[in-house]
C-alpha cells in the first residue's frame, strides 16, 4: 500500500549541443550523462548543466556531415574507461574518455541495428542489416554469428509424450468439428503498421540468457527468441498476435515484458523462459489510441516504466507523449505516476532510461536538449490523526483512481479497498489534511497538475527551494518542510536549531519524514532511502525499513524482521541508538518479531492495532503489546473499565492489570466498573483469574510507574481485598442480579468460603423471587469446585436438607451416603456434630463438640487428644482444678518428654501438682533450679536434698557449666572444696579465689610440668617433621623419571583400595593414614597436624589468671617461673612458624606455568612438586594463627 512520490527533479535547460539526441547512457561512477546525436558525443552533468567531454563523430567521418547518420546504440564501459558506440552504417566505434581519441573497432557491411551489451559488460551482441547476430568479447573478438530468424524451435523444445489423440481432447470455442480437422492451425497476424520493424535484444539480470524480438519473414508478425550465453537458441515464443516492438527481461530474471495489442484492449504481456504467455495488465487507454515505444525495468525490478505517444496527431498535428511508472502488488498492476509531455515536438522525450546504480532515478533527454532527472521515493499516504474521529485511512494511487482503506472500520486486503475516488485523470500525488477533527480530508494532485481537494482549500505560503516532504504535527500545531538538499525548514521558513541554537539538518534528503518530542525538545525524523533512520543531523539506525510516529510512541520495522514499539517521552536519542542497537530481552515488551519483509502501513488511532503488509502485498493486523497497554493505562485512568476489558479479554491480557496498574482507584470506583461491565459473566471471568502477583511488577512493568502507585489500597491480601469489596458493592445494588457473582466471590477467596456459599444456595431454594434458582446456582458453584469437596462441605454445615441437595447433584450412589446420613440424625446433636468433624478430619472442631457431651465421652475425646496432638486445645477446654485438666496435663507432659522438651513437661507436672515426676523431668534435662526449688517444695530431707544436688553437679561438669555445679555444690550440698575444686577446673579463678577466703583454705600452685611437656612434644616433632620433608625431597630426585608411571599406579591402586572399603573401614584407613609411625607414607602430613594442635592448646591456655591468683597467694617464685616458661615457649612457636610453614609449601602442589616461566624453572617445579594432596589435608598445609595481641603478662613479676 505504497505510492512512488516525488522527492526531487532536476531539470537541464538551454542544452546548445550538435545535432538531435538519439540514444544516451548514464556514468555510474561520475553521475554524468553520456549522449550521442548524429554529430557527435557529448558528455554532460544532468546537474551543474556543465559539460565534461565532447567529440565530432563527422570529423573522422564515421558519419555524414549531413546529419543523415544515426547511432543506433551508446554504453558506457566504466572497466576500460571508453564508450561503445554503434552506427547504423555498420560502425562500433570506442571513445576513450581518457585521450578523448576515437577508435573503429569493427565494421558490419550490412550495417547494425541494434547493439546490447550483457550486464557484466563481458559479451556485447549486435544485430546486423541481414537479421544476424553476431556476438563478440569485451575485447570485441568474434565469438559466432548467427541468423537471427530459424525454423527449430530451440533446445527447450516441449516434448510430446503421445498420451491420448486428438478426436479425444478437448477443443474449446473451436468446437467438435475442431476435433476431425487434420490442423488446428490459427490464423497469424502481421505486425501493426507502425512497427519500425527493428529487432530489439534485453539481458536477463545474470547475464546467462537474452531475448530477441524480430519480424518473421514469413509471416510478417513479431516472435521472440531466447538464446543462452554461448548464443545457442532455447526457446521460441508462441504465435502471439498483435505483439509489439518492446522488449525488456525483467532483471530479477523471472519474466520477459512486451505490450500486444488486443480487438478491444491494449495490453503488457509477460513471457517466461520457455516463451509460453505468463499473465498481463491493461494499459488504461483506449483500442487504438496509443503505442508503446518502449518498456524499461528498474534495476530492482520494483517499477516498470512504459513509454507511449499518441497513435493520433493532437491540435498541433504532433502527437502527445506519455510515461507511466507501474508496479505489482498481491498480483495486481498499480499505475503510480503519469508524466505527460504535451504534443510539442521539442518537449517529446527522445531517450529514456533507468539509473543503473539507485533504482528510483529515472533520466529523460527531450528533442530540443532539456534533461530531466527524476528522484522518487516509497512512501505510505495515511491520515495523521490521533483522536478516535481519524479513521486510520490509508490512500493508495491506482492510475485514475484512489484506493481508501479505513482501517478503524476494516482491514480489506489490496488490490481491494473500503471505497473508491474516481477522478477524471491519473494521479501522481496524494496527502491528508493535518487539522484536529477534519484528518479524514484529503487532496490530490493528478498528470495534468490540477488539485483535488475533498474538503476546504487552506491558503498557500511560497517557499524558496524544492520541497520534497511535509509534516505536521498535531500537538502544537508545528510545519516542517524538508528541502531537496536536506535543508529542514519551519513553515515561518526559519532554519531548524536545536536549544542551544545550532542550526540542524538531515545528512542527506529523506524519504519519509514525522515530527517527535524527545525528552522535551521537538524534533524531526527521518528515513532515507538507504534505511538510514535520523533524528535531526543524529544517525539513529542503519536497518529501519518502515517507521511511524503515534502519540508518544515510535513504531518502526527493521530488515532483522523486528517491530520496535519505543516511548518517546522516556527516552532520549542515545537512549533510542542503545534500545535499536541491541538485541532484545526475552519478556521485552517493545519489542516483538514480524514476518520477514514487512512494513507499517497504519496504526490506528485511540486503539491497539498496527497495520503491516507483507512483501506479497497481504495485510496483517497485529497489536503491539507496548501499544495496547498504554493504551490500557490511558483506559483505566479514564475509567473506562468496558473498553479495557473488553481489549484485555480478546487479546488475553491478564485481568488482574485492572486492579493492580492503580488499586485506590478501583477500589473507589467499583460501583462503575460493574456497572460498565454489566454482564455476569464477565464479572466472574475477572474473579476467576485473580491471583496474588503483581502483574504491574512481573508481566507488565511499565517504566515511568512510581513504586507506591502499584502499592495495594488497604492491607491484606490482595485476593481477599478485591472479593470482599465486589462482593459488598453487588449486595448493595442488586443481590439477585448479582448472586453467581457474590457466589464466585466466596469460591475465589484464599480460603475458599463454601460454607457460606451452600448457605446462600440454601437460602434460594426458599426464595421465589430470585432470579437464579436454587439449582442453577448450585450448578454453577458445581462448575467451581470439584463434587466430592462441594459434598464434604456442604456435610460440615451439619444442614442434612443442603446435604442431600449437593449429593443428588454429584454422581454418588445413594447407597454410599444415605446410610451414614441416616446413622447421623440418630446421634446426639453435639455427638452428631464431633462425628462428622472427625470424618471430615476437622479435629478440632470434633474435639470443641465431644468435650460437650459429657464424662462418659472422655476417655475418647483423651484418645483423639493423643492421636491428633491437640493437647493445647483440649486443655483451653477445661478448667484448671478440674481432673479433666490434669489427666489432660499429665498426658502432654508425657508427649513432651517424649520430644525432647523435658523442662516443659516438667512446668505442667508441676502446676498440676505432680511434683515427684516434675522433679524427675527437671533432672533429666539438668534444670537444676527448677528441680531443686521442686526438691524444696515438696519438700526432700537434707539427705536427698544433698544427693540430689551432688548429682545435678557431677551433671553439669558433665556439661562443663562449672560455675553452675559449684553453686550446687557449695549451698545444698555444702561440700566448699567440690565447689573449689569445680571452679578451678573450669579457670573461674576469681570465683574460687571468693570461696577460699570465705573458708580459708590454701591455695596449692599448679605444676609447670605441663609446659615442660608441651615445649619437649614440639621440637621432637619439629625435627622430626624436618628430616622427613629432606627425605621426600630426595625421594621425588631419585625417581623424577619414573614419577609419570609411579603416579598412575598409584592412582589405580588407591583408586581399587577406596572402590571396595566400608565406610567404617575408610575411617580407620583415614586413622591409620595420619599417624605419627616413622616411614608411614603421610607421616609429615601427621606431623603437621600435631603441630598445629600443639599450638593451638597452648596459646588459648588462661595463664593470666592463674598468675593473679599466685602473686595473691605469695607464690611469686612460681608465678615468675611460670610466666618465664610460658614466653619461652611462645617465641619458640612464633620463630617456629615460618620455618615450618614455608612459602613453597603450597607452591609445590602444582608447577610453575605462565608467560614468564622458562624451561628450566617449570622443570624445577615439577622436580619440587609434592604428591596431590587430598582435600581434607589442606589445612594442615596452612599455618595456624597466634593471639599475638593478648596481654597475658604480670609487670610485678620479674
Amino acid at each position: 500500500m505504497r505510492n512512488l512520490s516525488l522527492l526531487q527533479r532536476f531539470k537541464c535547460v538551454d542544452l546548445s549541443f550538435p545535432g538531435t539526441p538519439q540514444c544516451f547512457s548514464i556514468r555510474s561512477e561520475t553521475g554524468t550523462v553520456l549522449v550521442a546525436s548524429e554529430l557527435a558525443i557529448t558528455e554532460f552533468d544532468p546537474r551543474t548543466q556543465e559539460v565534461h567531454k565532447e567529440v565530432s563523430l563527422t570529423a573522422e567521418d564515421y558519419l555524414p556531415e549531413d546529419g543523415s547518420g544515426v547511432v543506433v546504440a551508446i554504453q558506457d564501459l566504466p572497466d576500460q574507461e571508453s564508450v561503445c558506440v554503434a552506427t547504423g552504417s555498420g560502425d562500433v566505434i570506442l571513445y576513450n574518455l581518457n585521450t578523448s581519441q576515437l577508435e573503429c573497432v569493427g565494421s558490419v557491411e550490412s550495417g547494425l541495428t541494434g547493439m546490447t551489451w550483457s550486464p557484466d559488460q563481458e559479451l556485447v551482441t549486435l544485430t546486423t542489416g541481414q537479421e544476424t547476430i553476431i556476438m563478440m568479447t569485451k575485447d570485441f573478438e568474434p565469438i559466432t554469428e548467427v541468423a537471427i530468424n530459424q525454423d527449430d524451435f530451440g533446445e527447450g523444445k516441449f516434448i510430446t509424450v503421445g498420451w491420448g489423440k486428438k478426436e479425444t481432447q478437448f477443443h474449446g470455442s473451436e468446437g467438435k468439428q475442431a476435433a476431425h480437422s487434420h490442423t488446428l492451425s490459427q490464423e497469424v497476424q502481421p505486425a501493426l503498421p507502425w512497427d519500425d520493424r527493428k529487432p530489439r535484444i534485453t539481458w536477463r539480470g545474470d547475464g546467462q540468457f537474452f531475448a530477441v524480438s524480430t519480424v518473421c519473414p514469413q509471416t510478417g508478425a513479431r516472435k521472440v527468441r531466447i538464446w543462452n550465453r554461448e548464443c545457442v537458441l532455447q526457446a521460441t515464443s508462441e504465435v502471439v498476435n498483435g505483439l509489439e516492438q518492446p522488449l525488456c527481461w525483467r532483471p530479477s530474471g523471472s519474466l520477459i515484458t512486451s505490450t500486444q495489442r488486443h480487438p478491444n484492449k491494449h495490453s503488457v504481456v509477460f513471457m517466461e523462459k520457455n516463451g509460453l504467455l505468463h499473465g498481463d495488465f491493461n494499459l488504461p487507454f483506449g483500442k487504438e489510441q496509443v503505442k508503446v515505444k518502449e518498456l524499461l525495468w528498474n534495476s530492482d525490478s520494483t517499477v516498470l516504466a512504459v513509454w507511449m505517444e499518441d497513435l493520433k496527431p493532437g491540435e498541433n498535428e504532433h502527437p502527445n507523449t506519455y510515461i507511466q511508472l507501474w508496479t505489482v502488488g498481491n498480483y495486481h498492476w498499480y499505475l503510480k505516476q503519469s508524466l505527460h509531455f504535451g504534443s510539442e515536438p521539442l518537449r517529446a522525450p527522445a531517450c529514456v532510461c533507468w539509473d543503473p546504480e539507485k533504482p528510483l532515478r529515472l533520466h529523460l533527454l527531450t528533442r530540443g536538449w532539456v534533461s530531466y532527472t527524476y528522484d522518487w521515493g516509497w512512501s505510505t499516504d495515511r491520515s495523521h490523526g490521533t483522536d478516535c474521529h481519524d479513521n486510520a485511512n490509508v490512500a493508495v494511487i491506482d492510475g485514475d483512481k484512489i484506493l481508501l482503506t479505513t482501517f478503524r472500520q476494516c482491514v480489506i486486503p489490496p488490490p481491494m479497498c473500503a471505497f473508491e475516488l474516481q477522478l477524471p485523470v491519473p494521479v501522481n500525488l496524494v496527502t491528508f489534511r493535518s487539522q484536529a477533527q477534519r484528518t479524514n480530508e484529503l487532496a490530490a494532485l493528478t498528470a495534468d497538475g490540477h488539485i483535488y481537494v475533498y474538503g476546504q482549500g487552506e491558503s498557500d505560503v511560497p517557499v524558496d527551494g524544492f520541497v520534497i516532504s511535509l509534516c505536521h504535527s498535531l500537538g502544537n500545531g508545528t510545519v516542517a518542510l524538508q528541502l531537496d538538499d536536506g535543508q529542514i525548514r519551519k513553515l515561518s521558513l526559519t532554519e531548524w536549531k536545536d536549544s542551544t541554537g545550532n542550526i540542524i539538518n538531515f545528512p542527506r534528503p529523506c524519504v519519509q519524514t514525522a515530527l517527535c518530542t524527545l525528552s522535551g525538545e521537538e524534533h524531526l525524523i527521518g528515513l532515507t532511502e538507504r534505511s538510514h533512520l535520523y533524528i535531526g543531523d543524529s544517525l539513529v539506525a542503519s536497518n529501519i525499513s518502515s517507521f511511524v510516529v503515534y502519540d508518544d510512541f515510535l513504531l518502526l520495522t527493521t530488515h532483522s524482521h523486528m517491530c520496535h514499539c519505543l516511548n518517546l517521552s522516556t527516552l532520549s536519542i542515545k537512549g533510542l541508538q542503545s534500545a535499536l542497537s541491541s538485541d532484545a530481552h526475552q519478556n521485552d515488551e517493545t519489542v516483538r518479531k514480524v514476518e520477514r519483509g514487512s512494513r507499517i502501513i497504519s496504526v490506528v488511532p485511540q486503539d491497539t492495532r498496527l497495520i503491516l503488509q507483507m512483501p506479497r502485498g497481504n495485510l496483517e493486523t497485529i497489536h503491539h503489546q507496548a501499544l495496547v497497554l498504554a493504551q490500557l493505562r490511558k483506559w483505566l485512568d479514564g475509567l473506562r473499565f468496558k473498553d479495557a476489558f473488553e481489549c484485555m479479554r480478546k487479546l488475553r491480557i491478564n485481568l488482574n492489570l485492572i486492579y493492580d496498574h492503580n488499586p485506590t482507584v478501583f477500589l473507589a470506583n467499583i460501583e462503575m466498573f460493574l456497572k460498565q461491565i454489566d454482564s455476569i459473566n464477565y464479572i466472574n471471568l475477572f474473579l476467576t483469574e485473580l491471583k496474588e502477583e503483581d502483574t504491574t511488577t512481573t508481566m507488565y512493568p511499565c517504566p515511568s510507574r512510581s513504586a507506591s502507585s502499584s502499592a495495594s489500597g488497604k492491607g491484606g491480601k490482595k485476593v481477599d481485598i478485591i472479593c470482599d469489596a465486589l462482593r459488598s458493592t453487588m449486595e448493595t445494588l442488586d443481590p439477585q442480579k448479582y448472586c453467581l457473582c457474590i457466589l464466585t466471590s466466596h469460591v475465589r477467596k484464599t480460603t475458599p468460603e463454601l460454607e457460606l456459599a451452600l448457605q446462600k444456595v440454601h437460602e434460594l431454594r426458599g426464595d421465589g423471587s430470585s432470579s437464579v434458582s436454587a439449582e442453577e446456582a448450585l450448578k454453577y458453584l458445581l462448575f467451581l469446585v470439584n463434587v466430592n469437596e462441594l459434598y464434604e462441605h456442604s456435610l460440615g454445615t451439619y444442614d442434612f436438607d443442603l446435604v442431600l441437595m449437593v449429593a443428588e447433584k454429584s454422581q454418588k450412589d445413594p447407597k454410599e451416603y444415605l446410610p451414614f446420613l441416616n446413622m447421623l440424625k440418630t446421634l446426639e446433636p453435639n455427638y452428631q456434630r464431633y462425628t462428622i468433624d472427625k470424618h471430615l478430619k476437622r479435629y478440632r472442631k470434633a474435639l470443641h463438640h465431644l468435650s460437650k457431651c459429657g464424662e462418659e465421652h472422655f476417655t475418647e475425646l483423651l484418645n483423639l487428644v493423643k492421636d491428633q496432638r491437640l493437647y493445647s486445645d483440649a486443655l483451653e477446654l477445661y478448667s484448671l482444678n478440674s481432673e479433666q485438666y490434669k489427666t489432660l496435663s499429665v498426658a502432654y507432659a508425657e508427649h513432651l518428654v517424649e520430644q525432647q522438651q523435658a523442662e516443659q513437661a516438667g512446668l505442667l507436672l508441676w502446676r498440676c501438682g505432680e511434683n515427684a515426676r516434675a522433679l524427675q523431668a527437671f533432672v533429666s534435662c539438668t534444670s537444676w533450679r527448677n528441680a531443686l526449688a521442686v526438691a524444696t517444695h515438696i519438700p526432700l530431707p537434707p539427705e536427698q536434698l544433698a544427693l540430689l544436688a551432688r548429682d545435678l553437679a557431677e551433671k553439669l561438669l558433665e556439661a562443663r557449666r562449672h560455675k553452675q555445679a559449684a553453686l550446687c555444690l557449695e549451698q545444698y550440698a555444702k561440700d566448699c572444696e567440690e565447689a573449689i575444686s569445680a571452679l578451678i577446673q573450669g579457670a573461674a579463678w576469681e570465683e574460687a579465689l571468693r570461696l577460699v577466703s570465705l573458708f580459708f583454705h590454701l591455695f596449692a600452685p599448679l605444676p609447670t610440668s605441663f609446659l615442660e611437656s608441651q615445649k619437649a612434644l614440639f621440637i621432637r616433632h619439629k625435627n622430626r617433621l624436618a628430616v622427613v620433608q629432606e627425605l621426600k625431597a630426595k625421594a621425588r630426585l631419585e625417581l623424577f623419571g619414573k614419577r609419570e608411571i609411579l603416579l598412575s599406579s598409584i592412582y589405580i591402586i588407591s583408586f581399587s583400595e577406596d572402590t571396595v572399603r566400608s565406610s567404617k573401614n575408610r575411617r580407620k584407613a583415614e586413622g591409620k593414614k595420619h599417624s605419627l609411625k616413622e616411614g608411614s607414607p603421610f607421616e609429615d602430613i601427621a606431623l603437621l597436624n600435631a603441630l598445629t594442635q600443639i599450638i593451638t592448646i597452648v596459646d588459648k591456655m588462661r595463664v593470666h589468671s592463674l598468675l593473679k591468683a599466685l602473686v595473691l597467694f605469695q607464690f611469686d617464685g612460681a608465678a615468675s617461673s611460670l610466666q618465664r616458661d610460658y614466653g619461652e615457649l611462645l617465641q619458640l612457636m612464633e620463630t617456629a612458624l615460618p620455618e615450618i610453614w614455608t612459602d613453597n609449601l603450597q607452591q609445590g602442589q602444582t608447577p610453575l606455568t605462565g608467560p614468564n616461566s622458562t624451561a628450566n624453572s617449570i622443570m624445577a617445579s615439577f622436580q619440587q612438586q609434592r604428591p596431590a594432596v587430598p582435600q581434607q589435608d589442606t589445612e594442615a598445609l596452612t599455618a595456624p594463627k597466634m593471639r599475638i595481641a593478648v596481654k597475658w603478662k604480670l609487670s610485678i613479676l620479674k
